[in-house]
């Protein structure tokens, strides 16, 4: 007791005792808590009851508690396009000189009209459609708003390198829609701008350009060079192996007595050059027509399509020689019909010989006068009576359509009494231009002479 109460003992209480809780933090011992400690078995702790998880709340059902309205912000979901970026959209307005295109973006994207195509044209509506879907080549993003610049025909360009790289390795002809004619040659669009050298275009040098515009032609690529934008396109390449083709199918095919669709490719003084697709061949100017002509262009002229019978082949040295008037109608099958012996007709005399004049009563047709038969006196030479190029009538004597012969006469006919007739007098003697005769010319000489 003494020890209790000693002034010099101070009372030191005990401090409590620390242990770990669940979660690890230090807790103040208790009674309660000492006494579970003593009561647990030595050894490993226990571990205690895991804390259930708080059941979070769905987003909708949250927003529908408390009464707020679901937005959402496209545009805070899209990257901000870069120049050069390739978007597909849907054109939803058609101006004048512009398109209105909804790629996704928070604003639409503008394409001006010289960004549509290649080609020229003189309003949007012309290249574009409402509703119309494509691809566009961001050109530049300006302002807070991001405007958005594009272009058509350079996201079309793009997308079709593939393609031409592809065509212009495998040698592959490709369809070219011609825009315009330039100096020079043609712009074709095919994607990317194409053009075709005015050398190129047909076998020969292509003269007029415009009528190939709004044409679509078979071409092939000649030379591609993607850094420098550069197309050359070849129609000649084309046509080129089409004939040599052509020309070895129509060797294959062709014989004698055929009739073929050809081309009138050039005219020459002696005939005509026919292109039958792939091989040319000659229409010798005797053979164009059944009538005397004196060139082949009076009866064909360059470009024109004919048909011509095939009438003798020469295999080793490649030679087609064709005739035209044999495909006409024959004018000697009907000769005798038209003029029957005894018949009065006219024609013109064409041609004159030492024994007579050869008359054409039309073409293909002609009939000979001999000389007895020229006028109903006697007639040296046929020039005293008739002329070429004059207009006679004559009587049918004789008609031999085998032997293709027509005599005629034109004494019996009455007609010889022409121009040439009125030179002479009753005498037989020729007058000069004054009306005088040599006899009275000479005359009075000789009379002086005699006395």
């Amino acid at each position: 007791m003494e020890d209790q109460l000693h002034p010099d003992n101070d009372f030191q209480p005990e401090e409590p005792q620390q242990v770990q809780g669940l979660e690890g933090e230090s807790q103040e011992a208790t009674p309660e808590t000492a006494a579970a400690q003593t009561s647990e078995p030595q050894g490993e702790p226990q571990p205690g009851p895991a804390e259930a998880p708080v059941a979070e709340e769905p987003p909708a059902q949250a927003a529908e508690e408390t009464g707020a309205e679901e937005r959402v912000d496209y545009s805070e979901g899209v990257a901000r396009p870069q120049p050069g970026d390739i978007l597909h959209g849907r054109i939803v307005q058609v101006a004048e000189d512009h398109v209105l295109v909804d790629v996704g973006y928070k604003s639409e994207g503008v394409i001006p009209l010289g960004e549509l195509t290649y080609r020229r044209v003189q309003s949007a509506g012309e290249a574009a459609s409402l509703d119309q879907e494509i691809d566009a080549m961001v050109l530049s993003v300006d302002g807070e708003e991001g405007s958005l610049r594009l272009s058509k025909r350079r996201a079309d360009e793009a997308t079709a390198w593939d393609d031409l790289v592809a065509a212009y390795e495998a040698g592959n002809i490709v369809e070219a829609p011609v825009a315009e004619a330039v100096k020079g040659g043609l712009v074709a669009d095919i994607g990317a701008r194409g053009f075709i050298p005015a050398s190129q275009v047909e076998r020969g040098y292509a003269q007029e350009l415009q009528p190939y515009v709004g044409q679509t032609l078979r071409v092939k690529i000649i030379e591609l060079d993607r850094a420098k934008h550069r197309v050359i396109l070849s129609r000649k390449v084309v046509l080129e192996e089409e004939r040599k083709q052509n020309r070895e199918r129509i060797w294959e095919t062709i014989e004698e007595g055929q009739v073929l669709q050809g081309t009138v490719k050039s005219l020459t003084d002696f005939g005509a050059f026919i292109d039958l697709g792939g091989v040319d061949g000659l229409l010798h100017v005797s053979e164009m027509s059944w009538g005397r002509i004196q060139h082949p262009s009076e009866v064909l002229h360059d470009g024109q399509g004919i048909e011509v019978k095939v009438l003798r082949l020469d295999r080793e040295r490649g030679r087609i020689s064709l005739g035209y008037k044999q495909v006409l109608d024959n004018p000697w099958d009907s000769v005798e019909q038209r003029y029957p012996v005894g018949a009065i007709v006219r024609g013109k005399v064409v041609r004159l010989a030492t024994f007579g004049a050869f008359v054409e009563l039309e073409p293909g047709v002609d009939g000979l006068v001999h000389i007895s038969q020229l006028a109903d006196h006697h007639v040296t030479r046929p020039g005293e009576v008739v002329s070429v190029g004059e207009d006679v009538e004559v009587k049918v004597l004789r008609v031999d359509p085998v032997e293709r012969r027509v005599s005629l006469s034109l004494r019996e006919a009455g007609g010889y009494q022409s121009q040439k007739r009125d030179a002479y007098d009753e005498s037989g003697q020729e007058h000069d231009e004054g009306g005088a005769t040599i006899g009275d010319i000479v005359g009075d000489e000789f009379k002086g002479l005699l006395d």
